[in-house]
């Protein structure tokens, strides 16, 4: 589960990006892969036209109609990556409300995975930057956060390769 603010950017870019990359290595049955927003302003919108269009002249299919995150959620997904530091600290916050005896998801910040940042490893919570919105900047925003996504998808594949992650 991919995790940014409206589900219109960065994380139904990860979740397509994820999703294609695995299938061209032939690893789209090792995963199951969701995105959705902290906020439920754009629930059912498509993502963000600037986003589709950059995702396309990667060759990338972008269309998700926007989810808002649920406490199911947090249950139900092995793994939850969240954008950036607000979100993880809202995702931190929603599992303490988990029930017992339910296994939390995981949760990382995408980037503790970026090859930029962790080297041959992953990143501690503290050394992972975030994932910049660019939403309200120009279109070469969108071509860096494709960059970050692409990169650090190819990374969290390498780990569910090797079995490191779920």
């Amino acid at each position: 589960m991919f995790v940014c603010s409206g589900n219109i950017c960065r994380s139904p870019l990860a979740h397509r990006v994820l999703e294609h990359q695995a299938r061209e290595r032939g690893l789209e049955h090792l995963v199951d892969v969701e995105s959705s927003g902290t906020g439920a302003w754009h629930v059912g919108d498509d993502a963000d036209p600037r986003m589709r269009q950059t995702a396309a002249r990667h060759g990338v299919e972008l269309h998700h109609p926007a989810r808002a995150l649920t406490q199911s959620d947090l249950v139900d997904w092995d793994i939850t990556f969240a954008m950036d530091r607000g979100h993880y600290r809202d995702i931190q916050r929603r599992m303490k409300s988990t029930p017992s005896g339910q296994r939390p998801t995981r949760l990382y910040m995408f980037r503790q995975f970026d090859p930029e940042v962790a080297g041959d490893g992953v990143a501690s919570v503290k050394e992972a930057p975030d994932v910049p919105d660019p939403y309200y900047g120009s279109e070469r925003g969108f071509e860096t956060v494709y960059q970050m996504v692409e990169r650090t998808c190819a990374r969290i594949l390498d780990e569910i390769e090797r079995g490191n992650l779920p």
